[in-house]
């Protein structure tokens, strides 16, 4: 540990932004309070460091997930758990086919069956999706999209959490009534597959009236490229489910932002108004990609849509960590009109100037949709991200109590690091395609950007822990944590990482509740 002389050279000559690090925020007059300096963390007994699991249930959840580790690994069940997903399913047909595929798996590995017993009343560990809707009787997940073979002989894998398994193909998957082995995975059943994923999309679009639930079921697993502009207007709120009132509604919302335009935008150098818009000026070059935000028709579209938002939204105004949020929905919807093949360098050159304020009017207002659920996260101090950092290191102090007594042996504070997963939903932290991805299941998820973004983060610093407990230096341990190697993290580890947030969901799903009042 480093001494505290050393701490404070550390941090007197961090005289740049340090990926992570705590700025003084505009629209916030204070920095953050260290929410360790009220109340006590509820501390649990120990347990095992690879299987985490909630004190209270020993006798139970962490019996039953030692058993079964490995066992929802993508093998011979595969195609009947991928099939159970195509209905919805009561409790008594997830428990019976939970029973199967343990049963199978303990015979192939040569194990004693597990008996059915309380421990399969817990909830078992998923893969990428829930099986039904959101709100409904979830108690099993399941791979619609993407499912992941592995090896016996490698299942010793499966000791880091979320760490991927060497023995996995790029992007495995699994077709409905077809053969797990990769080696029979062609890449013409891989299309086969997708194509009658994004038909399925097509046709409950193209309903008279789309049943949202449906498509949030659907979307949980990552939405085809071609149907997720649409897919995200209306998952948003943005667009009914009418498909005969869209036209009237797009037409209606846009005119009604470039009124707004029309009637505010004049006012961004009045002396009211200068600093808010001086400071989005200063911030939207320091986005990313650069590649795109440099762009002079992207950065006046940016320009226009934050200033708007910060007028019309007095309570907040212009908090950096806002900016960040533009940039998925504009993307998403630009690619509707142009062939890319990377997100991060798009090019909106020779897209027409009306295509551009359509766009520009849909952002804003899918943009609006999504900060109306965490607005108190920009209000005065920030008590929403206070509040989301605090519950997120309780959690973690349940999921895995070595890793939150080794940061708390180094004083390396939630804060110092969480802040910005709050701040800015992981855009930091991912690849832009990676944060449009976890965007698919946060909108296909109830209250998904406030409240399953808590379980993400967790999901998110466990996924870390070997990495993380190897870092003997409070120095070195909060740089890792600030600036995470997800460069290169594809569409599989954004799977994985959902698949773990939604296991930490069903089974610490109470952790929220102690800051109820």
């Amino acid at each position: 540990m480093a001494s505290d002389g050393a701490r404070k050279q550390f941090w007197k000559r961090s005289n740049s932004k340090l990926p992570g690090s705590i700025q003084h925020v505009y629209g916030a007059q204070h920095p953050p309070f260290d929410p360790l300096l009220h109340g006590t963390l509820l501390r649990s007994t120990a347990k095992m460091p690879t299987t985490p699991v909630k004190a209270k249930r020993v006798s139970t959840f962490q019996e039953f997930e030692s058993n079964t580790s490995d066992a929802w690994d993508a093998g011979e069940d595969g195609d009947e758990l991928l099939a159970m997903a195509a209905e919805s399913l009561n409790s008594e047909v997830v428990m019976e086919t939970a029973s199967r595929v343990l049963r199978n798996h303990s015979q192939r590995q040569g194990r004693p069956t597990l008996q059915e017993g309380p421990g399969l009343q817990q909830k078992p560990r998923p893969e990428a999706e829930p099986p039904s809707p959101p709100g409904g009787d979830l108690r099993l997940v399941k791979s619609v999209s993407e499912s992941h073979t592995s090896c016996p002989a490698e299942s010793a894998s499966d000791a880091a959490p979320l760490q991927r398994s060497q023995s996995l193909p790029h992007s495995a998957t699994v077709t409905l009534g077809g053969t797990s082995d990769p080696s029979t995975l062609s890449s013409s059943a891989l299309s086969e597959r997708e194509a009658s994923r994004l038909d399925k999309f097509k046709q409950l679009l193209a309903g008279p009236n789309t049943d949202l639930e449906e498509l949030r079921r659907l979307s949980w697993s990552g939405i085809p490229k071609p149907v997720r502009p649409m897919t995200w207007k209306l998952l948003s709120g943005y667009l009914p489910a009418n498909v005969d009132r869209r036209p009237a509604t797009l037409q209606r919302k846009q005119k009604e932002y470039f009124a707004f335009i029309e009637h505010y935008y004049d006012s961004r150098n009045d002396e009211v108004h200068q600093d808010t818009y001086r400071q989005i000026h200063i911030d939207i070059p320091r986005m990313s990609p650069e590649a795109l935000i440099l762009q002079p028709k992207v950065m006046e579209i940016f320009e226009r849509i934050l200033f708007i938002w910060a007028i019309r939204h007095p309570a907040s105004g212009y908090v950096q960590g806002i900016n960040d949020l533009v940039t998925p929905f504009f993307v998403v919807f630009i690619c509707e009109y142009i062939e890319a093949e990377e997100v991060d360098t798009v090019d909106v050159s020779g897209v027409p100037a009306e295509v551009l304020r359509n766009i520009e009017a849909d952002t804003y207002w899918c943009m609006s949709k999504l900060l109306d659920g965490i607005q108190d996260n920009y209000t005065f101090a920030q008590p929403g991200i206070q509040m989301k950092v605090k519950m997120l290191e309780e959690l973690v102090s349940r999921i895995d109590e070595q890793v939150h007594r080794h940061l708390d042996q180094h004083e390396v504070r939630y804060l110092q690091f969480a802040f910005r997963w709050m701040n800015n939903l992981l855009m930091r932290e991912v690849p832009l395609h990676c944060t449009i991805r976890l965007w698919d299941t946060y909108q296909s998820e109830p209250d998904g950007f406030s409240h399953f973004h808590l379980y993400v983060c967790a999901a998110f610093l466990v996924r870390w822990r070997k990495e993380i407990l190897e870092e003997k230096d409070f120095q070195e341990l909060l740089l890792f944590l600030q600036n995470l190697p997800t460069a290169h993290w594809d569409d599989e580890d954004i799977s994985l990482l959902l698949a773990e947030a939604y296991r930490l969901k069903f089974a610490f799903a109470d952790a929220p509740n102690h800051y109820k009042k």
